[in-house]
Parts: C-alpha cells; sequence; structure tokens
C-alpha cells in the first residue's frame, strides 16, 4: 500500500454516511488524513481534503475533528503554502471554516431532510465523478444543482466546493457522466463539464453533451432510501457486509490502513 492509495480509500470510505463516525473515532486513521495534509503529492492532498471534507458532514464529528492534534494548523498552512492550485487551497479553507464555526443546534426535523445529500449507502461499482459547474454562485444555485442530482437515479452522494464553483459525485459505475450533466442543464442556469487531468498532470475540462441523453429518475425520494431497494437478494450477504460499518471499522482494512500509517509516520 501507497500512500495515494490509502488515502482513496479512506476517501471513499468516508463518502459513505454510515462509515464516517468511526472513521474519525478510529485511533490511526483521523490522525493519518492530518499527516497527509503535509504530504508533497497534490492528489493525495486534494484526496485527504476530500475525505476531511466529508467525515465534516456529521456535525458530532466536528469538534472531535478540531481538536485533532494539528488539524487545524495544517489546514491553515494549506492556505500559505506556495505552489498548490486554487482547488486545493479553496477545499483547505472551506473545512477549516466548517470545523472553526461555532457549533449550531440542528432542529431534529431539519436532521432528516436536504442535509443529508446520498441516495443509496451501497457503494458497489460505484465512481467518482468531479464536475465544473457554471453559475454555482449562490447557494440558490446551489439548491437547484443539489434538486437536480438527487433527482438522478443512480447517483450515491455528492459534495461541493463553492470556492471553485465544482461538484464531486459519486455515482454507479454504468451511469453515464452526461446524465448528470443533462440533470444539471434542465435548471437552465447551470451547466457542467468534466474536471479531469491529461497526461501532463494538469486539470482540463471535457465538454459534456447533455443533448440525446435520457436520464433515469427517482420517481420517490424518501427522506432515507432503503437499502434492500438496490441490492439484489443473492448478494445481500456480501452487501451487508460491505456497508456495515462497525465491521468496517474493526475488519482488515482499516486495520490495514491504521498499521500502514503507523509504520509511515511513527516508525
Amino acid at each position: 500500500m501507497d500512500a495515494l492509495s490509502v488515502v482513496t480509500q479512506l476517501r471513499d470510505l468516508a463518502s459513505e454516511p454510515q462509515n464516517r463516525e468511526i472513521i474519525v473515532k478510529d485511533q490511526g486513521c483521523l490522525p493519518g488524513l492530518v499527516l497527509f495534509l503535509d504530504h508533497r503529492n497534490p492528489d493525495v492532498l486534494f484526496a485527504a481534503l476530500q475525505a476531511l471534507r466529508y467525515l465534516a458532514e456529521l456535525p458530532s464529528n466536528i469538534p472531535i475533528m478540531k481538536n485533532e492534534l494539528g488539524m487545524m494548523v495544517s489546514l491553515q498552512n494549506l492556505n500559505i503554502r506556495t505552489g498548490l492550485n486554487v482547488d486545493i487551497t479553496a477545499l483547505a479553507q472551506e473545512v477549516f471554516d466548517i470545523l472553526d464555526a461555532p457549533a449550531k443546534r440542528v432542529p431534529e426535523r431539519q436532521k432528516k431532510t436536504k442535509s443529508q445529500f446520498f441516495i443509496n449507502s451501497s457503494n458497489k461499482k460505484a465512481k467518482s465523478v468531479t464536475l465544473h459547474i457554471q453559475g454555482l454562485d449562490s447557494t440558490d444555485q446551489r439548491g437547484l444543482c443539489e434538486d437536480a442530482l438527487l433527482k438522478v437515479k443512480g447517483v450515491i452522494s455528492f459534495t461541493f466546493q463553492m470556492a471553485s464553483k465544482r461538484c464531486t459525485v459519486r455515482i454507479r459505475s454504468d451511469l453515464p457522466t452526461e446524465s448528470l450533466a443533462s440533470a444539471i442543464a434542465a435548471t437552465k442556469v447551470l451547466s457542467a463539464q468534466q474536471v479531469v487531468r491529461n497526461e501532463a498532470g494538469e486539470e482540463v475540462f471535457v465538454p459534456l453533451d447533455p443533448s440525446g441523453v435520457e436520464v433515469q429518475h427517482n420517481s420517490a425520494i424518501p427522506n432515507y432510501l432503503p437499502e434492500e431497494d438496490e441490492v439484489p437478494k443473492q448478494d445481500m450477504d456480501k452487501a451487508v457486509s460491505r456497508t456495515n460499518a462497525k465491521e468496517d471499522a474493526s475488519g482488515s482494512w482499516l486495520s490495514t490502513a491504521a498499521s500502514f500509517l503507523s509504520k509511515s509516520f511513527y516508525w
């Protein structure tokens, strides 16, 4: 295992809401993410920041993350570190602002509405897509984009980086990226391009043609969709074992990751 593979796996696990409390409480994962914030590889930095952004979606995680040794200092250092691209500095500032904000009490009814930006907790055959969204200038436009993405069948979760007008969307592997562009274009005020890296490692925007793409919509979106709606019966045992956060936390992968972090940083 190398640093990029470990932090990428942590980010993917953190994108699943049921894993976030366990990851933060693990003795090795959160300190490891803090140490990754000093890494020289920008891909490792960005993946670590994405993981922290996902973890901060759970309000009870915020005070633990804020008090983690080196967390706030490392986030501040990223904003003054030279040679970093705007996406890294913007996301570092966003995570810092979330952790540094005064604690707010969220009414119980509100917790079960729009604060949850995920549709299905299963990450089987999933992929992540980063979109640059033209017109994403305010919370109103963000709300339009959220509503559009929530209606697309195959979207698992998403998070925004408002400063850079980006949205990282986790989707099923068989969902065409153009479907996301089509749903966003249907708002009439937003448009999307995919963000990828070329052979030189530079970020480029890839135009997405939303025309002629049939978008499958969720017929109804309750506050929490039951996972069995999407998981075939024959794979039920396997699916349950993958989405059970407590089993993941005590299982082999987090243990392996924690061991890697300990050997890499604490010898």
